[in-house]
């Protein structure tokens, strides 16, 4: 294994963690953003919509995953300048 992948390894993880976090806030501020009071919507919260419910599913998928992938490569792009290879 490359050292660039075995330094990446436990940043990778502390990113992954920060990352998460921060996806979970900015999607509970858009969905504010976006005219809902409140939090969202749990699937099995009977009082929802099925639209609101799915709806809301997307939103926090599409925040995750831009956050995740942002972090990510930032992250990658860290270990090469600090080791000179990229970690992939």
């Amino acid at each position: 294994m490359k050292a660039s992948k075995i330094t990446y390894k436990p940043l990778g993880m502390v990113l992954g963690a920060l990352s998460g976090m921060a996806a979970g806030a900015a999607f509970k501020q858009a969905w504010k953003m976006i005219g809902h009071e409140g939090d969202a919507p749990d699937a099995t919260d009977e009082n929802r919509t099925w639209r609101e419910v799915l709806a809301a599913a997307a939103l926090q998928g599409a925040i995750f995953a831009v956050v995740k992938a942002a972090v990510d490569r930032g992250g990658a792009a860290a270990t090469r300048r600090l080791t000179g290879t990229w970690p992939g």
